[in-house]
């Protein structure tokens, strides 16, 4: 049975360096908080989520957000998470044929996509990967590590299906997550980023984006499974898996970008 959350996985968290934690709101206690392991893409929306949820149902909820591939690579090592929300299918799966989760919860709840971003000073005006990639003032492009960062992989295939992997090779530098990502280009340790869609509409008014051509990269299928065996957590964990998928917190997601199971981008 895995252990409950209690105060020092917490301070073990904050200090792993693996991803970031914060609260849905304030006021919580560890033995009952539901711990959600989250891609870092997700961090707007499910910040709003996880508030939504706990004044619908009592829950507290806290996010640890990071890449997919390490959180999921915690959790195979036993973490005592409720609930696993990946950028991508695959890592679910993963989790899943380690023992670790309750296949008939996993469920795809966003389809993400990816934008070229930078700050509202560095914009270049570019249109499409190319133009980003020919410009000579873009000395530093970020991407996600595509090791373990599911959005990075969708960078590099981008960038390799259009061509322009190895010219632009010598020019990139890697986050640790998406979020991480955004954020050197956000502090000029890069010139521009390919981020999530959802954080470059998060960031509003301090930056600029373009969409990425969505058939340059194979579908960020976004999915997510309760891997709670802990029966007086079950309960909570997967009333917040399906609350992401219930009407208020899709809502939630499609304002911030991300494309719905059983509907088509806008």
């Amino acid at each position: 049975m895995r252990r409950r959350l209690g105060p020092w996985l917490v301070a073990l968290l904050f200090v792993s360096g693996c991803g970031d934690v914060h609260p849905a709101s304030e006021g919580l206690t560890g033995d009952e908080a539901l711990l959600v392991a989250a891609a870092a893409d997700l961090r707007p929306a499910f910040g709003e989520i996880g508030v939504m949820f706990t004044a619908a149902t009592g829950h507290e909820v806290i996010f640890d957000f990071g890449s997919s591939g390490q959180l999921a690579q915690r959790i195979i090592e036993g973490a005592p998470v409720d609930v696993y929300a990946s950028a991508s299918s695959s890592f679910v799966d993963q989790v899943l044929a380690s023992g670790v989760g309750d296949r008939d919860t996993k469920a795809t709840y966003a389809l993400g996509r990816i934008t070229i971003w930078s700050t509202g000073g560095a914009w270049g005006g570019w249109t499409d990967l190319a133009d980003l990639v020919a410009d000579p003032d873009v000395v530093f492009l970020a991407i996600a590590n595509p090791e373990h960062a599911p959005y990075g992989l969708a960078a590099k295939e981008a960038l390799t299906s259009a061509g322009l992997w190895d010219p632009v090779g010598s020019r990139l530098v890697f986050g640790e997550n998406i979020s991480d990502t955004q954020r050197l280009a956000d502090t000029g340790d890069a010139d521009a980023a390919i981020v999530a869609l959802s954080l470059a509409i998060a960031a509003g008014d301090r930056g600029e984006w373009v969409l990425v051509d969505e058939s340059l990269h194979r579908p960020l299928d976004q999915a997510l499974v309760v891997v709670t065996d802990d029966p007086d957590r079950v309960e909570a964990a997967t009333a917040f898996a399906s609350f992401v998928n219930e009407p208020a917190g899709r809502d939630v997601m499609a304002r911030f970008g991300f494309v719905l199971p059983g509907e088509g981008a806008s």
